[in-house]
């Protein structure tokens, strides 16, 4: 694989594609992003990719439009050098709820000579359908459940914060084999979420919420407090993509929490000295794998069926 694989970094994502290059047993490809003053870009290719299989590692995290440019950048620059084939993996999406927005960036990475993508938990599977090349979309639920699982939790019960997670929260409860709750609730405006009402039953027991994304954490902590006045005895809460804006950190350390754990699809070095209670996990062995099975032209679902 060493031969003719070659996976490269980007700003936002230098340690998970170091997990990802030692899951597969190759060293990470040489590559030198510059940001110059003005605001230009340049993605200098530190080896030869001719004839190579180029993968590419990116979180589209903040700053979005310069994180999005790096991308565009490096798959032409790889294009430009010949590479036989360029994958760019993508961690999340721009924004999240904003599909019009999300059929514009396949279109770009379509355009700029991407051959395939690979993303973890978009907001809806559904975009997928949005891109005209292989789309594979990886979820990390399995991860975010085996951990849960080593943890031996009495009572659980897993609560969707919302009607659109439901299919995200019934994996992680099929995995722990517990039951299922949802929180109807109305979103007046973007990043302000109000709690409504509670459709199942959280007496006496240990709540998990689940969610892809975590922005400014208003959706979270309204629900974490509405499980309590509901009677949970404890509250965990989980997702995806943390990306931790604005007052979010400070809300969930008041938020009486009995753990936050997330993944880092969204590098959390910088935030997690402000709060260490957070717990991260890692999906690069996952994703190695995925890569792995591409480069053997093996059904990525193979892989997926192996997490559950």
């Amino acid at each position: 694989m060493e031969k003719k694989t070659v996976i490269f970094a980007l700003t936002s994502s230098v340690g998970l594609a170091n997990e990802i290059a030692a899951r597969l047993g190759i060293p990470l490809g040489l590559c030198d992003v510059k940001h110059f003053a003005d605001g230009e870009i340049m993605v200098d290719l530190g080896e030869s990719v001719r004839g190579k299989n180029v993968y590419i590692v990116q979180s589209t995290c903040n700053p979005v439009s310069s994180n999005l440019m790096e991308i565009l950048i490096a798959i032409d620059a790889c294009k430009r050098a010949s590479a036989r084939h360029i994958s760019a993996r993508q961690d999340r999406k721009a924004k999240p709820r904003q599909p019009i927005t999300s059929k514009l960036v396949a279109g770009l990475l379509e355009k700029a000579g991407a051959h395939r993508v690979i993303t973890m938990e978009l907001h809806a599977t559904q975009i997928q359908g949005f891109f005209d090349i292989p789309a594979d979309d990886i979820s990390a639920i399995s991860i975010i459940g085996h951990y849960f699982m080593d943890l031996n939790l009495p009572d659980v019960v897993v609560v969707s914060p919302d009607h659109g997670g439901t299919t995200r929260a019934r994996k992680l409860a099929e995995i722990l084999h517990a039951p299922l709750a949802i929180i109807d609730k109305r979103r007046p405006k973007p990043n302000v979420a109000e709690a409504m009402n509670l459709i199942g039953d959280v007496n006496g027991k240990t709540a998990i919420m689940v969610d892809d994304i975590v922005d400014t954490a208003g959706t979270l902590t309204a629900g974490i407090q509405m499980l309590y006045d509901k009677g949970a005895k404890a509250v965990y809460a989980s997702c995806v993509h943390a990306v931790l804006s604005g007052p979010a950190i400070e809300r969930l350390k008041n938020a009486h929490l009995s753990g936050f754990i997330c993944t880092n699809t969204i590098c959390q070095d910088e935030k997690s000295p402000l709060y260490p209670e957070m717990t991260v996990l890692s999906v690069g062995a996952v994703l190695g794998d995925v890569i792995k099975a591409i480069e053997e032209s093996r059904p990525v679902s193979e892989i997926v069926a192996n997490l559950f």
